[in-house]
């Protein structure tokens, strides 16, 4: 027997057991505690619901229990599908570099009309002021 056999040091905080016990039955046990959490207590199904969409407990998983997520890069295995999204987001990528230039372009007409009307202004109080003196 060891020294570490069963000290309390040693043994798993119970929520920690609990979480483990869960993970190892699957999305649905989360869901069947967080239903039996409301039914008991609203806070508890509550902080059950907030704690399994801070950890990402919804997300599905892959066999080695890593979160699974499309990858964006790797084609579909269509080669015409794969095609027509390369050209698409190619026109649309083309589409908003010419919307951002429009956008810079009226940034600038409208500064300039500002900085104009501004100009404008000054010179008349300038030959107003003139004029007074």
């Amino acid at each position: 027997m060891t020294a570490f056999a069963d000290t309390p040091a040693t043994r798993p905080n119970p929520l920690v057991r609990a979480e483990a016990w869960l993970d190892r039955r699957g999305r649905f046990a989360w869901i069947a505690a967080m239903v039996a959490g409301f039914i008991a207590f609203w806070p508890v199904g509550l902080a059950v619901l907030g704690y399994m969409l801070w950890q990402n407990k919804f997300a599905p998983r892959s066999s080695d229990g890593a979160v699974w997520r499309p990858a964006a890069g790797r084609g579909t295995g269509n080669a015409a599908f794969d095609a027509y999204r390369a050209e698409t987001l190619r026109r649309l990528e083309d589409e908003q570099a010419a919307f951002e230039a429009f956008l810079k372009r009226l940034r600038e007409a409208r500064d300039k009309a500002e900085f104009d009307q501004f100009m404008d202004e000054r010179s008349r109080r300038a030959d107003d002021a003139d004029a007074a003196a």
